[in-house]
């Protein structure tokens, strides 16, 4: 189950919590209603309705022309957003494999584990590719994964001392997926 989503294209994905888990429930029932999917997914309503309108703003999903009929959905995948959607379920899917519950995604976590299974290892070098991430951002979220026991922390001898960070069994479920 590989995804094949650039850096680019995962950050973006990214900038929204439920935006994996939105478009992967979108993809697999060939799209949403918004009752169902906040039910579903466990998404506070306000956050799903940002994450539906970012969504709509990149052009991933759209509003359905033909919505008012109870039975017919909310929102649509578009064409550019079918593949993402598709990418998106590969995600989910090894995220469960995991036992990471999409609410242990962070803004960052998903970008983290796709560069520490490429393998940069050492803080600084992540913090250096992940544009836009602050050094507190990164070091909140490398804490997330290694709770999650998706990440390991090593200390490398040397003076200074630093750390290097690798993935650990479920973590690699999770990169494969992404890359």
């Amino acid at each position: 189950m590989s995804s094949n989503l650039s850096p680019d294209l995962l950050q973006a994905l990214s900038k929204h919590r439920w935006a994996v888990v939105v478009l992967a429930h979108m993809a697999e029932r060939g799209g949403g209603r918004f009752a169902e999917m906040a039910n579903r997914i466990g998404a506070p309503r306000d956050s799903l309705r940002r994450t539906l309108a970012a969504l709509i703003a990149q052009g991933w999903i759209m509003p359905n022309p033909g919505h008012g009929h109870p039975l017919r959905p909310d929102y649509l995948l578009t064409e550019a957003g079918r593949p993402i959607g598709s990418a998106c379920r590969a995600i989910v899917a090894a995220q469960a494999k995991a036992g990471m519950p999409p609410q242990a995604v962070t803004r960052w976590s998903l970008p983290l584990l796709r560069l520490i299974g490429g393998g940069e290892a050492r803080f600084n070098r992540l913090e250096r590719a992940m544009e836009g991430a602050t050094p507190r951002a990164v070091a909140a979220s490398l804490k997330a994964l290694i709770a999650h026991d998706l990440v390991a922390r090593d200390l490398v001898a040397g003076f200074p001392p630093s750390s290097a960070y690798r993935l650990t069994g479920r973590g690699e479920v999770v990169a494969r997926a992404l890359s």
